[in-house]
Order: structure tokens, then sequence, then C-alpha cells
């Protein structure tokens, strides 16, 4: 997926090299659990290749996919915001490589430079903003009355 909200497109160049000094390199075998809905958020990930879905858990219910993310992605945004616990939970759906970030290490990093948090804190919200745009789409692909007509 292309989008406004990948890594690339969202941070300028100091920036970006600046994260990618705390990124380190990982790798998940499909079917990996990345994190549980209700755990603490310690780590972020933006995939370099590959397919992660996040999903939201139904009682007595396989969890239900909210979205899929791939190249350039952002996978977990709860790392950000206090409590710093995670929303959704998520899932490799393929092998997936990608970068991890400790969540702390780059608290501190926005906490010193002001400039450098308020890059990661604006690529996070249009994360967030894209995110719960899609949520709606689909919600309304799911729930509204046949024909009901556009966004208003």
């Amino acid at each position: 997926m292309t989008s406004a909200a990948t890594m690339t497109a969202a941070l300028e160049p100091a920036h970006r090299e600046r994260l990618m000094r705390l990124a380190r390199e990982v790798s998940f075998a499909a079917g990996t659990r990345l994190f549980e809905e209700g755990l603490r958020a310690e780590r972020f990930w933006v995939v370099r290749n590959g397919t992660v879905a996040l999903d939201l858990h139904v009682p007595g219910r396989r969890p239900a996919v909210i979205e899929t993310l791939g190249q350039g992605e952002l996978v977990g945004w709860s790392w950000h915001f206090p409590p710093h616990l995670w929303q959704l939970g998520a899932e490799a759906m393929s092998p997936v490589r990608a970068w991890e970030f400790d969540a702390g290490a780059v608290r501190a990093l926005c906490a010193e430079d002001p400039v450098f948090g308020r890059a990661i804190a604006v690529w996070v919200g249009r994360v967030v903003a894209q995110r719960l745009h899609a949520s709606r789409v689909r919600l309304l692909d799911l729930y509204a009355p046949y024909g009901g007509g556009g966004l208003v």
C-alpha cells in the first residue's frame, strides 16, 4: 500500500535517518503474534516486506481483521500515547521482515529534540487518522443500508 503515512513519505530524510539509528532488523514467521490488545506497547515496527494484520479480539470468535499493513507501514501507534497499551492485536500473515524500535528510546529522543518529536507525533497522528478513516469506511460497508449513498 502506498500511503502518505508511510515512514518514507511522512518523515523528512534527516528525521528518518535519526529514527533509523534506533532500528534493528527482525523477522517474523507467518502466524506469529506481534502483540495482543491490552498489553504494554514497548516496541513498534515498520514493515520492510510481508503483511501484518491488525485484529480485534471478539469473544467466542476468531479475532476480526481490521486492516492489513505492508511495506513501509507503521505497525503499532499505541506506544506513542499514554497509557502505552495496545488497542488491537497484530499477526504476521506472511513471513515479515521489519525494523523494530524500542518505544521508550524513541520517546526519549522525541523529548530531547522537540522538532524531531513533532515530526514523529505528526507521522503517528497521520497513521491514526488514516486508520480511523479506513475503519469508518469498512463499518459503513458492513452496516450501512445498501445504496445508502456517500459520506456526509
